[in-house]
C-alpha cells in the first residue's frame, strides 16, 4: 500500500482538488483507493456531499480509541459512488484533536490505523488541514510521499517556506526521510504573477518540483458542484490532462526508487 499525503500550511492552493483528481485517476487505473480527510473543515468530505457537522462516524474515530477493531475501521469507511474509491470522512470533532494531542501523544494514530488496512487498499491519499498541528503531523508520519500543491502567486511562496521548515522538523524528529514533490497549481499564463512565481519555484526548488503545472480550469469547479471526479465529469479537460501527467510522473518516481 502506498500512502500519499497532500499538505500545505497555506489554504486555497488546490489540496482537495489534487486529492480528488489523483484518487479518481488511480481508481480508474484499477487501484483500490482510500481517501482520508483529516481536515476539520471537511472540504473533501463535502465534495462527496457529506456534512462534516452532522456525520456520525469519521476520521475522528481514529483518535478516539487506542486501537480500532477491523469492524470499527470498516464502519467509518464510506462508499463515494465511484468504483474502487472509498472515503473516510472528516467531522468537525477533529478540531478537538489539537487539545488532546499534547497530553496523549497521538502522533502515530493514523499510521497505526492504516497498518491495519494494508491489504485492503493499494493507495491512501490523505487531505490535511492548512495548519501545523497533530493532524498534519499524523499525516506526515503515516505517508511515504508528500505532495505540496503551491498556487502560482507570490504569497504562496511564503507559505511554502513554512512548509519546508515543517518538513525538516518532521524529518529530524521522526528520523526518517520524507520524499516530497512540489506541485505548481492554478497557473494562469496570462498573468505576470503566475509566470514569475513559477519561475521562482523552479529556481528555488529545482530538485523537488514537478516540471509542469496544473492550470486554472473552471471544469474543476463544475465537477465539484456536481459531486463528480474531474476525470469522470470531463475527461478531456486541460486540468484532467495535467493531473494525468502528474500521476504518470509520480508513479515513474515511485518505480525509480524501487529499482534503486
Amino acid at each position: 500500500m502506498r500512502v500519499w499525503a497532500i499538505a500545505n500550511q497555506k489554504g486555497g492552493v488546490g489540496k482537495t482538488t489534487t486529492a480528488v483528481s489523483l484518487g479518481g485517476l488511480l481508481a480508474e487505473r484499477g487501484e483500490r483507493v482510500l481517501m482520508l480527510d483529516l481536515d476539520p473543515h471537511g472540504s473533501m468530505t463535502s465534495y462527496f456531499r457529506l456534512d462534516p457537522d452532522n456525520i456520525k462516524t469519521s476520521a475522528f474515530d481514529l483518535f478516539a480509541e487506542d486501537q480500532l477493531t477491523d469492524e470499527q475501521l470498516k464502519n467509518i469507511q464510506v462508499d463515494t459512488g465511484f468504483e474502487r474509491l472509498t472515503l473516510i470522512p472528516a467531522s468537525i470533532a477533529l478540531a478537538t484533536i489539537e487539545r488532546k494531542a499534547a497530553a496523549d501523544g497521538m502522533g502515530l494514530k493514523v499510521a497505526r490505523a492504516l497498518a491495519q488496512l494494508w491489504d485492503d487498499f493499494d493507495y491512501v491519499i490523505i487531505d490535511t488541514p492548512p495548519v501545523l498541528g497533530a493532524l498534519m503531523i499524523n499525516a506526515l508520519a503515516a505517508c511515504e510521499k508528500l505532495l505540496v500543491p503551491v498556487q502560482t502567486e507570490f504569497l504562496a511562496l511564503k507559505g511554502l517556506e513554512r512548509m519546508m521548515r515543517t518538513i525538516m522538523m518532521v524529518t529530524r524528529s521522526m528520523k526518517k526521510e520524507l520524499q516530497y514533490t512540489i506541485i505548481p497549481t492554478m497557473f494562469d499564463r496570462r498573468t505576470h504573477a503566475s509566470i514569475t512565481t513559477l519561475r521562482a519555484l523552479r529556481n528555488d526548488y529545482a530538485d523537488n518540483i514537478w516540471p509542469s503545472m496544473i492550470p486554472v480550469d473552471t471544469r474543476f469547479r463544475d465537477a465539484s458542484k456536481n459531486a463528480s471526479i474531474p476525470s469522470v465529469y470531463d475527461p478531456e479537460s486541460r486540468g484532467v490532462a495535467a493531473y494525468k501527467a502528474l500521476l504518470k510522473f509520480l508513479i515513474s518516481q515511485q518505480e525509480q526508487r524501487l529499482r534503486a
